[in-house]
């Protein structure tokens, strides 16, 4: 099962699983002011007035309460400075001082953990606004009022008054700030649908007022196109959000999260290289502010990267290094915990330490995660572990909320994979009809989730990034080399003015003027050209994507024919009581598969003409293995280069493979007797390759000549063999080894280059 996103509301914390993965949606809270404290202190001794003096006190003290950490002295600085501006206003009669400084009481209070006296005190200020008419003030009210507000309906509505109250008085940028905070607060409650508008508005009122430090607002539409499963526009907003923190300077923990945010999208995209640099990245920032649950947060992430991967043990071990170096009193993150340790053991196959921490989580989350949010992670998780245990009633009961809850969010990825595990658990039980039903509505969401074209853009927003950061330097060496060629022209010139003198001017500038004259209209017929070749070339590529376009959906129906092909004989195993019957049945369904992976590759790929055969063979053993469920018995070992066959060469060698693997998991290992399968592809010299399939099974019968020769599967193997031109031999050699001798075709590998560039 892959991993997959859900949100602790209490602590922002975005936390995926079904091992679990754990994510800070962003960092929240007032923005710290920029100014330096000491020109501050420098600018309110040489103020022109009081009120411009009180401004300043207020600026001072909002930097001491905004200061990264939670140190004392800087509350206790933030508390004097402001009562100072507050005394100020009172003798002035200053009343937009006076209220502001009952606002900020109010914010060092909640700062201090008061929430009593700092909730009377925002209630005191808002009444001050009211009676003053201070329309923009009366929103940084409504704002604070939102914070200590638990219900999500009341606080999204004071946010919602808020945002008027800005628009009202002008305030652009703090409606633009409230707007993303209410777009957040959606979010990180699940309801994506109703977070990407406001976001979206918050960011064109942003831009509109020349607002340059977008990394926030990015942040949080990456996580909410995640939380939708549209992950090319997750990505696209992960890197606006990294690129425009790095232009701005921001290495502070929101820094962090934005890392935390790009990871998880290569996470779901199964780029497990770029979602572990991000995450070390994000990890090397959470530590330099020593914020023991960012540090937890990743750390939980590269646990869940680390289980995908296949090494528990590792993930273990940096657990009890949490556990060691991190402690945490707060149950959130020790649920999290509960949960990485719950799917280790798990996946494990450890039943009995898994249902230790199932119970946990049942008395957290409830029987159906129906308590304390994150219900699609949780469900993901309790079904895996039905299924494992053979609760199949649990089961069915768990997959069934979970698919009601992700169709809920619109995300096909969750679903699709959710269609997987009921396909295989119906599967278990004999029920064919349903299993057939659930696979393919898993291969249909599967196709629309990780389409080629999506793929693509996915692929080319990597690129782009990229280049912009190494566009950056070019820019940078030619404008250097501007400014120098610009000098020297100057200096020729000079050096013209002074020998020359007046007439020799005269004269150059003349020529030039002629010479400007002459490159102007040839400029002129260059440019018509190039509108001309352009035009042509806009053609040749629209035919071209048509072309490619048609090859691939040829490649796709005929992909979705065999597996249609497929589930019929499926279908009509289940009537069926004639084992040799089953037998072909199962045998035709395999040799179809091995046909339908060539054409899947085909559609989902650049190059149209020929076939990675590496990975064709790796996903062929894969699906083999998983069909005949030989984990325990036989030992597949790949020995295979990458190269890369046309369609007439790769169907029939896939075809042989199959009937080659096929018969060692039958007839190589009787009476359960464990064994390795070998499988070699390797070139010999020029264009010449040689597939070998050899295994220390029982070998051969010595009367296998007589009586063997004349099989379908063996009669099949030399006939694929003679349609591609090979040689075929078979022998025993401490088992049974087919080997394949054949020349690779190099017809077509003129157009598959071609297409591979353009």
């Amino acid at each position: 099962m892959n991993f997959i996103p859900f949100i602790s509301v209490k602590n922002h914390l975005y936390i995926l699983c079904t091992v679990s993965l754990f994510l800070l949606v962003s960092v929240n809270g007032t923005a710290q002011s920029k100014e330096d404290p000491d020109q501050l202190k420098k600018k309110i001794a040489a103020a022109e007035s009081d009120s411009q003096k009180v401004e300043l006190l207020l600026t001072l003290s909002n930097y001491y309460l905004t200061k990264p950490g939670e140190f004392k002295t800087d509350l206790d600085s933030a508390n004097t400075i402001n009562s100072e501006a507050k005394n100020l206003s009172n003798s002035l009669g200053y009343k937009l001082g006076k209220g502001k400084a009952i606002l900020l009481d109010a914010q060092i209070y909640r700062e201090k953990g008061d929430s009593k006296n700092g909730l009377k005190k925002t209630k005191e200020a808002l009444a001050y606004f009211q009676k003053n008419n201070l329309t923009e003030q009366q929103g940084d009210a409504y704002a604070e009022l939102a914070i200590y507000e638990n219900d999500l309906e009341k606080k999204a509505k004071l946010k919602e008054t808020a945002i008027q109250l800005f628009k009202k008085s002008g305030a652009k940028e703090k409606q633009a700030t409230a707007l993303k905070e209410l777009g957040e607060l959606y979010s990180s409650n699940e309801n994506p649908e109703k977070a990407d508008p406001f976001l979206q508005e918050s960011l064109l009122l942003y831009k509109s007022i020349g607002f340059k430090e977008l990394q926030g607002v990015y942040n949080i539409l990456s996580e909410v196109h995640t939380q939708k499963g549209n992950y090319s526009e997750s990505l696209k907003y992960a890197l606006l959000a990294e690129k425009t923190a790095l232009a701005m300077r921001d290495n502070s923990l929101q820094l962090s999260s934005i890392y935390n945010h790009g990871a998880l999208v290569y996470y779901y995209l199964r780029q497990n290289d770029k979602a572990e640099e991000y995450w070390y990245k994000a990890l090397e920032i959470a530590k330099y502010y020593k914020d023991t649950e960012y540090v937890r947060t990743i750390a939980e992430n590269l646990c869940s990267l680390l289980i995908r991967q296949k090494k528990q043990n590792d993930a273990l071990k940096l657990i009890k290094e949490m556990q060691v170096n991190f402690p945490t009193s707060n149950i959130e993150r020790q649920m999290v915990e509960n949960y990485l340790l719950f799917n280790i053991y798990r996946i494990q196959k450890d039943n009995a330490k898994a249902a230790i921490y199932y119970k946990k989580l049942a008395a957290y989350y409830g029987e159906n995660a129906e308590r304390n949010g994150n219900r699609i992670a949780v469900l993901r998780s309790y079904s895996a572990y039905h299924l494992q245990v053979k609760q199949y009633d649990d089961f069915y009961r768990t997959i069934k909320l979970l698919d009601s809850t992700a169709a809920a969010t619109g995300n096909n990825n969750i679903r699709s994979e959710s269609y997987l595990v009921w396909f295989k658990a119906d599967s278990a039980r004999g029920d064919y009809l349903n299993a057939i039903k659930h696979y393919q509505l898993y291969k249909s969401l599967s196709d629309s989730v990780f389409k080629g074209e999506k793929s693509k853009q996915i692929n080319s927003l990597q690129v782009e990034f990229e280049s912009e950061k190494k566009d950056k330097n070019i820019d940078l060496l030619t404008q250097e080399a501007k400014l120098q060629k610009i000098q020297i022209h100057n200096d020729i010139v000079i050096r013209y003015i002074f020998i020359a003198g007046v007439l020799v001017l005269v004269l150059f500038i003349a020529l030039l003027y002629n010479g400007f004259r002459l490159k102007k209209k040839k400029n002129e017929e260059l440019e018509i050209k190039r509108q001309k070749i352009n035009e042509q070339n806009e053609l040749n590529k629209k035919m071209l994507l048509e072309k490619e376009w048609l090859l691939k959906e040829i490649h796709h129906r005929v992909k979705n024919n065999l597996q249609i092909v497929i589930s019929l004989l499926n279908t009509q195993s289940a009537y069926l009581d004639n084992e040799d019957a089953l037998m072909a049945i199962q045998n035709s369904q395999h040799r179809m598969h091995a046909m339908s992976l060539i054409h899947q590759k085909l559609y989902q790929s650049d190059n149209l003409a020929n076939i990675d055969m590496s990975w064709y063979i790796y996903e062929l053993i894969s699906y083999m293995r998983e069909c005949f469920d030989t984990d325990q018995k036989i030992n597949f070992v790949l020995d295979t280069e990458k190269v890369y066959l046309d369609v007439a060469q790769a169907v029939p060698l896939g075809l042989i493979i199959n009937e080659a693997i096929n018969n060692a998991i039958k007839y190589a290992f009787p009476s359960d007797k464990k064994g390795d399968v070998i499988i070699e592809l390797k070139n010999t010299g020029d264009n010449n390759y040689q597939l070998v399939i050899a295994d220390n099974g029982v070998g051969l019968p010595e009367n296998f000549e007589d009586t063997e020769r004349n099989s379908l599967g063996m009669n099949l193997m030399m006939g694929l063999t003679d349609q591609i031109d090979g040689i075929f031999e078979m022998k025993n050699d401490n088992g049974l080894q087919i080997k394949i001798a054949f020349t690779r075709n190099t017809e077509f590998e003129g157009a598959a280059e071609n297409s591979e560039i353009i």
